[in-house]
């Protein structure tokens, strides 16, 4: 009986470790299938990226036309783009007084995605003449390699004598900053440390180009509705959110 025991629990061994065996092999071939599914929908979701592109290309050429006509009638509005600037909180925080007051010469601002849209894109500002440069356009572009590393280029702004502002900061002070040193904004201009992490360019290109007028306006809504302009925030549509009232 004791033999016949032994055997037993070693059947019972055997048969377990084959049933392991069984379900490791089930479960690979699993994994496999779902890897070919996978595989399948990442091949649609690139034809729809491919898809995507193109609708896009179609529609920024559609949007010249508008574009000009917004900037043409922009540059009729006297500081326009600074007030736009200013009235941005994460660009404002950016500018100092002196940026401010170069930046009443902007005249027009233009962004311009690559023709294939996903290598990159450049942002022209277009200023009157000033005491600040010489430069009428100032421009800052930013590429996408085939390998997907990022790198910007720019302009080099002609600076009059003794009015570089980036060689100011110390003087200079952040209305919205506690440092007792500011970078100056065109600081910006030169900085190609790190073109990935370049906030104030997807900021630019993102937010404000879509619809510059929302924060050109925004100083205006802050009066009519008594506010300071800090707390109010826009919806996805670029509308500002009404405060809910407080329960009483």
């Amino acid at each position: 009986m004791a033999t016949s025991a032994k055997v037993t629990k070693s059947e019972s061994k055997n048969n377990h470790d084959a049933a392991d065996e069984q379900a490791d092999k089930e479960q690979q071939e699993l994994i496999e299938q779902i890897d070919e599914v996978q595989n399948e929908i990442d091949k649609l979701n690139e034809n729809a990226s491919e898809e995507i592109l193109k609708v896009e290309q179609k529609y920024n050429t559609l949007r010249q036309p508008f574009f000009k006509k917004r900037s043409d009638l922009i540059a009729r509005i006297p500081n326009f783009w600074v007030t736009a600037f200013v009235n941005h909180p994460q660009v404002s925080a950016l500018l100092n007084e002196d940026d401010e007051e170069a930046l009443q010469f902007l005249t027009k601002v233009e962004v311009q995605e690559f023709e294939d849209i996903k290598s990159g894109y450049r942002i022209n500002f277009y200023f009157d003449t000033n005491p600040y440069f010489t430069n009428d356009i100032l421009t800052k572009e930013f590429h996408l390699n085939d390998t997907g590393d990022p790198s910007s280029q720019s302009t080099p702004i002609k600076w009059k004598e003794g009015k570089d502002l980036t060689k100011k900061g110390s003087s200079n002070k952040g209305k919205k900053r506690s440092h007792d040193e500011q970078e100056s904004f065109f600081s910006w201009f030169c900085d190609h440390a790190d073109a990935g992490a370049d906030e104030l360019g997807e900021v630019i290109k993102d937010d404000i180009w879509p619809n510059p007028l929302q924060y050109y306006l925004a100083s205006e809504v802050d009066e009519e509705t008594g506010g300071d302009g800090g707390e109010e925030e826009l919806d996805d549509e670029g509308n500002f959110e009404d405060e809910e009232e407080p329960e009483e």
